[in-house]
């Protein structure tokens, strides 16, 4: 069952936090968009508003922040069904993914009709490259591509708070399908032990599904991707 209200995260180590997130799972998939912002603007965005825009927009308003951009992971219609009718309807710009997903965004609309879900493709603002950055209110992410579950695949990551946004890569105890087109098992894993783990054992990440979880706990635990695993 999908809640009707959002879960807050509270992250970031200053006081007061410069940063903050909510998760609110949305679609039969339980897709985990996340709404982020500044605490000091209270500007902020939401990541992969693949569905439910009602509930979306509700958890907005109840936050009290002023949307600025879209961001999005990769192309898959759970992640960015709904981007470009949100985009259209608040009037705001779109980033991300890389361009790599194309294929799966302008395939949006055939996808709407084999899942029976609302989709409609659009074109983001600005296509995202390894170590691009991006920004809301006072708030700066580290972009980082990621391919292996998508090819066009990026991870949202916000150093001072010690927070990922890490889209289908990595979830607790498990990792990104790489069975749909253009995946890549081991670019999968290259880029979770290259990319995810250097940043370090205590950040935080935000899946695409499931709940959050650290960094360190999965190089300890995930059997697919634990220090054991690559010797």
């Amino acid at each position: 069952m999908i809640p009707d209200q959002p879960t807050a995260i509270c992250v970031g180590m200053s006081d007061p936090l410069p940063l903050r997130a909510a998760i609110v799972p949305v679609t039969p998939f339980e897709q985990n968009c996340s709404l982020l912002w500044c605490t000091k603007t209270m500007r902020g965005v939401l990541v992969d508003p693949g569905g439910d825009l009602p509930r979306l927009k509700q958890a907005v308003e109840q936050a009290g922040i002023t949307i600025e951009k879209l961001f999005v992971t990769h192309g898959h219609l759970d992640h960015c069904g709904m981007t470009g009718v949100l985009t259209e309807e608040l009037g705001v710009p779109v980033e991300g993914p890389h361009e790599d997903d194309r294929f799966w965004i302008e395939g949006l609309d055939d996808q709407s009709g084999r899942f029976g879900l609302e989709a409609r493709s659009f074109e983001p603002d600005r296509w995202l490259v390894q170590g691009d950055k991006v920004r809301f209110g006072e708030v700066e992410l580290d972009v980082l591509h990621c391919p292996g579950h998508t090819p066009g695949h990026v991870v949202f990551y916000h150093a001072p708070s010690r927070l990922a946004v890490v889209g289908d890569v990595l979830f607790k105890g498990s990792i990104g399908r790489t069975d749909f087109p253009r995946g890549d098992h081991q670019q999968l894993l290259d880029s979770i032990k290259h990319k995810l783990w250097p940043l370090g054992d205590d950040v935080t990440f935000i899946p695409g599904h499931g709940p959050t979880g650290t960094f360190g706990e999965e190089r300890q635990t995930n059997p697919f991707v634990a220090d054991s695993r690559f010797g």
